[in-house]
């Protein structure tokens, strides 16, 4: 093949002629060349000449030494540039400064950053009530632009239960430690008992808050930093209340908010069945008496299959269970599976 290319190629034309034997046109011509002389043995490697253009090694380390100056430290190639041009002065390009710097293996970030520790995902389980509270403070909205009442709630992971809340005109440390105390005695809370959850606001780390868990022997536990799902349960809550019909764009005072407060929490501890608990409501579960509310669908779903067996095309009714636990950032099957490997 590669001879009738050269036989031919004159007189016919080597694209013409490529694409009758279907090689590319690229490899016809390629096929056309003569042989090479030398061998992959005998082959001297290539040698690039520097480039007239390319600085010297003094020239490279005047530029080095300007760019690890203490003024320059923390600033990019382009800031050093500009600079001294504002001086008079002209080493190189920003790019050649950057290549520069490769060469030495220091291309990373220049400025002086303070480096964060690194925090640990918080994961929490609840079993029953009255395991892990989680907390967070939300604001509505006053009467006129920029007066805000600060909404603390308090809500129990397992049964979703508001065990506490309060409406306040500030945030205060004080204020959130006396809601967590009431909390706490109004449903006997022991030491050793409970874990509680917020996120890292200026109230939820004061002194103040950890000197009463020490005290009541209640372990706490902080989302990480500009971390917004470490805390979803109360977030929940939060959309639900100001997603309710009724809900006011403003309220008028703070005795009309207090008052569709108390309102709302009723409701929403009492009749508001959530889809995480078998749409039990809030108070069922958390007074203990879901088990005998679902043991009574079971019945009334069993006796219905049993008078019309015909209209359950896909047999009786599965009645909804409660969960057996319900987590903070749980751990997915597959990678605990991974981590309990030996």
């Amino acid at each position: 093949m590669t001879a009738a290319l050269q036989d031919h190629g004159d007189t016919i034309g080597v694209p013409t002629l490529s694409t009758a034997l279907g090689v590319g046109r690229a490899t016809a011509y390629r096929w056309r060349q003569p042989p090479a002389t030398q061998t992959p043995a005998t082959r001297t490697a290539t040698v690039r000449r520097p480039s007239p253009r390319a600085l010297t090694a003094e020239e490279q380390a005047q530029v080095l030494a300007h760019l690890h100056a203490e003024r320059f430290v923390d600033q990019s190639p382009a800031q050093v540039f500009t600079t001294l041009l504002d001086e008079d002065t002209y080493l190189c390009s920003p790019r050649t400064m950057y290549r520069i710097l490769a060469a030495y293996h220091e291309v990373r970030e220049r400025r002086a950053q303070c480096r964060h520790a690194p925090h640990a995902v918080p994961r929490l389980t609840a079993t029953q009530p009255n395991q892990v509270w989680t907390w967070d403070v939300t604001d509505l909205t006053g009467p006129t632009k920029g007066e805000h009442y600060k909404l603390y709630v308090v809500l129990d992971l397992y049964s979703r239960y508001v065990v506490a809340w309060m409406l306040a005109r500030r945030e205060s440390a004080a204020l959130a430690k006396r809601l967590i105390a009431t909390a706490c005695r109004r449903h006997g809370i022991v030491p050793g008992q409970l874990t509680t959850h917020s996120d890292r606001g200026s109230i939820q780390v004061a002194k103040d808050l950890h000197a009463l868990y020490e005290d009541l022997g209640i372990v706490r536990s902080l989302s990480r930093p500009r971390v917004s799902n470490d805390n979803p349960q109360v977030e929940s809550l939060f959309k639900t209340t100001k997603y309710i019909a009724g809900y006011p764009d403003r309220f008028t005072d703070f005795a009309h908010a207090e008052q569709w407060c108390t309102a709302f929490f009723t409701y929403y501890n009492t009749q508001h069945r959530h889809s995480g608990i078998a749409y039990c409501t809030q108070a069922m579960v958390h007074g203990g008496n879901a088990p005998a509310v679902l043991a009574q669908r079971h019945r009334t779903m069993t006796r219905a299959f049993a008078l019309t067996p015909a209209r359950f095309v896909r047999g009786a009714l599965r009645t909804a269970t409660l969960p057996t636990s319900v987590s903070i950032n749980p751990i997915a099957e597959h990678h605990a599976a991974a981590i309990n490997t030996p």
